[in-house]
């Protein structure tokens, strides 16, 4: 069976890992000159580092899993046992334990200093509809523990608005903790827990496992190979691949869809065009990865701090990636590297500015927020990455658009979808769509 997977990120890959193993014949279509999605690496000076994804869930076992099989569990590396901050009325301040935003310690809450006041429990039912994540924590909660403590967790994952982010698919864990959120936080955290980190790395960057996944299945991959067209021809598939001005028609059993929402909707739209006109709904959020590496830094404790939107800074969050991280402390001597994320769903104007202009930017928040207290030191080199409708938002609605996305491709004969618009922006989700839209291929 050959099969052509549309798209060369982390489920294109994993999709055609699967079918490799299952005896199919996968082929691999990158539009972009790279593999890996947003699981990349960059040079940063003399260091390799990432430059999109730095680390997978270890609670759930489908990137481990990946992992191992190409041969780098030897290489999965925790990160250091510090605690993040979070920038919040002018200070940085403990981060205090929560649930995805929703406090379990009402002490350490207190003894943060991240809110101005108290928090006011109204318990009221979860409702059977979905609903964004801000009306139904604020409405038990209040405004400032959506603005101070929800947003900036959710920005991390999603670059997105708690306004506008999903319940049911962005925060199903809070909906979870039952109609008295504070109680329902309280029990999870007090609930015993898995040993281990939730989080992992791998030693040289999450950026090496696009490589080891193609290495160690030794399936096609071009990029480079856009894809123009697909459609039904008697039992198999036709794909128009190539620039315009040399197309050229190849015939495949199957395809694994795996390009983001827009590629995805636009391809499927003869094929399956209730699938495309539900892609064409979900928008995708723009941001800015600039990474530095930095001389004579003092940095607060910590591995880095969030910020919320309601805050007057640019970046939405910093990670002090050398201290996160042992084996880039070791690589970088001693030197410092941090990186900086800039942009959230809908913030355009500031992702036009020139590569030395975000740089600067950042520079200068961080500065405002580390001294006088430390010191930024000086900047020896930067590396900005750009990531343009980089992150699915999954809005209200979301699982019924993915639901009727599924439904219609599952009626296609040969086709099937994955990658992260989907059911999970994580490593771990976006491996197990791939994974499991290979099994169905080859299960027919």
């Amino acid at each position: 069976m050959r099969v052509a997977v549309v798209g060369g990120g982390i489920a294109g890959l994993s999709a055609a890992f699967r079918l490799a193993a299952a005896g199919a014949e996968p082929v691999v279509l990158e539009g972009s000159p790279e593999i890996g999605g947003k699981v990349r690496q960059a040079r940063l000076g003399d260091l390799t580092v990432d430059v999109g994804a730095e680390a997978m869930l270890a609670r759930r076992p489908e990137a481990l899993d990946l992992v191992e099989a190409v041969g780098l569990s030897a290489d999965v590396v925790a990160p250091e046992p510090i605690p993040s901050m979070v920038w919040s009325r002018g200070a940085l301040r403990a981060l205090p334990p929560t649930i995805m935003g929703v406090p379990s310690d009402l002490a350490a809450l207190d003894a943060s200093g991240v809110l101005a006041g108290p928090v006011t429990s109204t318990p009221l039912p979860v409702p059977d509809e979905d609903v964004s994540v801000a009306q139904f924590v604020g409405d038990r909660l209040g405004r400032e523990v959506v603005d101070r403590l929800v947003e900036p967790l959710l920005g991390g994952v999603y670059a997105g608005h708690a306004d506008r982010l999903s319940l049911r698919s962005a925060a199903p864990v809070i909906s979870e903790l039952g109609p008295d959120l504070l109680a329902g936080a309280a029990a999870r955290a007090a609930a015993p827990k898995a040993s281990g980190p939730a989080l992992v790395g791998v030693r040289g960057g999450v950026g090496r496992v696009p490589a080891a996944v193609v290495a160690a299945a030794g399936f096609e991959v071009r990029t480079g190979a856009t894809v123009r067209s697909i459609r039904r021809d008697g039992t198999g598939w036709e794909l128009v691949v190539g620039p315009t001005t040399a197309p050229v028609r190849e015939r495949f059993d199957a395809v694994v869809m795996a390009a983001p929402a827009p590629a995805a909707s636009r391809l499927l739209a003869e094929v399956a065009p209730r699938a495309a006109f539900a892609l064409a709904g979900v928008d995708y959020a723009s941001m800015v990865v600039v990474s530095l590496l930095l001389e004579g830094a003092d940095l607060p404790s910590g591995t880095g701090f969030l910020v919320p939107p309601v805050e007057p800074l640019e970046i939405k969050a910093a990670t002090f990636s050398s201290r996160k991280w042992a084996w880039l402390a070791e690589a970088a001597g001693g030197a410092t590297v941090l990186r900086a994320s800039i942009g959230r769903a809908g913030d355009t104007a500031v992702l036009q500015r020139d590569d030395a202009s975000l740089v600067d930017l950042a520079v200068a928040d961080l500065r405002s927020v580390v001294e006088p207290g430390g010191a930024i030191g000086s900047v020896t080199a930067s590396m900005v990455q750009r990531w343009g409708g980089g992150l699915p938002q999954y809005e209200v609605g979301h699982r019924e658009l993915v639901r009727t996305v599924l439904d219609d491709v599952a009626a296609v004969p040969g086709l099937e979808v994955c990658g992260a618009a989907y059911e999970g922006v994580g490593i771990a989700a976006v491996v197990a769509t791939g994974r499991a839209a290979a099994e169905r291929t080859v299960a027919g």
